[in-house]
């Protein structure tokens, strides 16, 4: 009988003596547990640890218990014990074990299907290709399981889940049948061909889905030679480093270049960035510049709008036929760690006005273009909150580029609201892990330690690492509309992390004339939030065009057919004819 029949014994002996009302207790146990993993799989990560790793005792000890009844009863062990083994770990090292879940789950799937495709090619009976089949199954599943870690936790909740039911529904029948004294007659076994198609099904279905894994990775943006840096870069800012056509999506009309080109961090360390330079084509003179800080794409290096698909679409830049068709240029930073490999400032504003600022430096060292001194900064959410940060710093940091008018659109002005707010928006979990991860990388105090929940901190990696015009993306989206908690352990608007934010917050002097746009309807700037930025910087005594848009939502209010476009053009046409600029100050409710 060797090791699978001792074991098989051992707990055939056990399971025999339990009580039929234990037995039943513990079916409705599993079937209560299994059900919080199939309703609700995210309700609480630190609950999903603990349920998940029972559900892998009661699987373990299940396979081995069977093994009896099996046709290869040593594959049965060894997947009992792989799933013992699982259920240990997440006991023992419950900080770390659901970011590695998915590729623990995932090893012990292709062991699985390797074990199980060994034993049916020793198999003497008509069940080979049935075993073959499904052991191939099972490895690709683990080789997906690996590849997309937080969707896998996902899967895997579910699936266990649904075996965790239906044990328990197992256990609670046999347990009335030895209440009512009755014997079970063994279930009848499937035909061979109906199992054999249905590890066929199993197979096709992991080959779709690998082809379809594949076909989203081989579309993700890759970061080329361009994006590396000289061996000797100058410590100026500003410098042009190297340039280069670029013809996606740039309208008739317009030549395009992608750059790159030296600036500095926000703690004064010299970096480098990259962007995009749009020039009208045949223009005469010298053309006025708006430079245009994009919205969020992501915090990966390959996220920067310059490599992607639709470069100007992810960075949601509204009215650029009408840009194009006023003979204005566009210089448009992709910002640093966007495209290059230092941290990205998300929301970290003097990060990222330095590389709005010196990207149109580098843009005027361009031999075909023709760019005069007359700027005017564009900027949409994390681009609006860059736009107001450029108008706070440019007199100081970049006086050669003076500003003519700065237009913040739905702008990320009070940190510490946004932050506060992005718990009750649909899949806010993810803009939380942008700005972890950005302030993360750039402030030593801002830990993982400190304010992450250990079980969020695999969630938030796979998160940081896709950009949204990715297809990626909705694998993020799926997980993040399953969480019920904040990926925080404790409150960012508390300790470091509150004075980051703060800090962040653009509070300063801007010389320049300024627009803030807000839709009504907006569920991630919230328009009582804006109104009360509005008036702050009233009262610092800034020039404030404030313009709200009843029924427009964040992205809506530079959408097609929204009433600021034209209106965005207009003003930006005065601040270039140099002409008085209206105000709404004060504020009024």
């Amino acid at each position: 009988m060797g090791v699978a029949g001792g074991l098989e014994r051992w707990l055939g002996l056990r399971l025999e003596r339990v009580p039929g009302w234990v037995a039943g207790v513990l079916g409705v146990v599993c079937v209560a547990v299994g059900l919080v993993l199939l309703v609700r799989p995210f309700r609480s990560l630190s609950v999903l640890l603990v349920v998940m790793a029972f559900a892998a005792a009661v699987m373990g000890v299940s396979a081995v218990a069977q093994s009896g009844h099996a046709p290869r009863r040593w594959v049965q062990v060894a997947v009992g014990v792989v799933w013992l083994l699982l259920s240990a770990a997440l006991v023992a090292v419950p900080a770390i074990s659901l970011g590695l879940l998915s590729v623990v789950a995932g090893i012990g799937l292709v062991v699985e299907g390797v074990l199980s495709v060994i034993a049916a090619v020793r198999d003497q009976s008509d069940a080979r290709v049935a075993g073959v089949l499904q052991g191939a199954a099972g490895i690709v599943f683990g080789v997906l399981a690996v590849m997309w870690a937080d969707v896998t936790l996902l899967v895997v909740a579910v699936i266990f889940g649904a075996r965790t039911v239906l044990f328990g529904c197992s256990t609670v029948l046999a347990a009335v049948h030895r209440a009512r004294g009755v014997d079970r007659r063994p279930a009848r076994r499937r035909p061979r061909w109906m199992r054999t198609v249905g590890a066929g099904l199993s197979l096709l279905l992991a080959v779709v889905l690998a082809l379809v894994s594949a076909v989203v990775h081989r579309g993700e943006p890759s970061v080329t030679a361009f994006y590396t840096p000289p061996s000797t870069v100058p410590d100026r800012p500003g410098q042009l480093l190297r340039s280069e056509a670029f013809d996606r999506d740039v309208p008739a009309g317009a030549a395009g270049y992608r750059i790159l080109y030296t600036t500095t961090r926000a703690d004064g360390r010299p970096a480098v960035a990259s962007g995009i330079v749009l020039a009208p084509r045949g223009s005469g003179g010298p053309s006025p510049v708006v430079a245009w800080a994009h919205g969020t794409t992501g915090v990966d290096t390959t996220c920067a709008p310059s490599l992607l698909e639709h470069p100007f679409k992810a960075g949601a830049l509204p009215a650029l036929g009408g840009v194009v068709k006023a003979g204005w240029a566009l210089v448009a930073t992709d910002y640093v760690g966007l495209g290059t490999r230092q941290p990205h400032p998300y929301l970290i504003g003097q990060g990222e006005a330095r590389s709005v600022l010196d990207a149109v430096r580098a843009a005027r060292q361009l031999h075909t273009v023709k760019l005069s001194d007359k700027t005017v900064v564009w900027g949409h959410s994390q681009g609006g909150h860059a736009a107001l940060w450029t108008g706070q710093v440019a007199a100081s940091y970049a006086p050669d580029v003076p500003l003519a008018g700065v237009a913040a659109l739905a702008p990320a002005s009070d940190l510490r609201a946004l932050v506060s707010n992005l718990d009750t928006v649909p899949g806010g979990a993810i803009f939380a892990s942008y700005v972890f991860t950005g302030y993360r990388d750039h402030y030593p105090d801002v830990t993982a330690g400190e304010y992450l929940r250990p079980a969020a901190r695999g969630l938030v990696r796979e998160w940081a690492g896709r950009c949204l015009a990715e297809p990626e993306v909705f694998a993020s989206i799926t997980t993040s509309l399953m969480l019920d908690k904040p990926i925080f352990s404790r409150s960012p608007l508390t300790g470091a992390f509150e004075r980051r934010l703060t800090d962040n917050t653009p509070r300063g002097r801007i010389a320049a004339p300024v627009l803030i746009a807000q839709g009504g309807s907006d569920p991630l700037v919230l328009p009582a939030v804006q109104r009360a930025y509005a008036r702050t910087a009233c009262a610092a005594g800034n020039r404030i065009d404030y313009r709200t848009y009843p029924g427009l939502d964040h992205n809506g209010i530079i959408g097609d057919g929204s009433p600021l476009l034209p209106q965005l053009l207009a003003w930006t046409a005065d601040r270039f004819q140099g002409r008085p600029a209206a105000g709404t100050c004060p504020i009024r409710s």
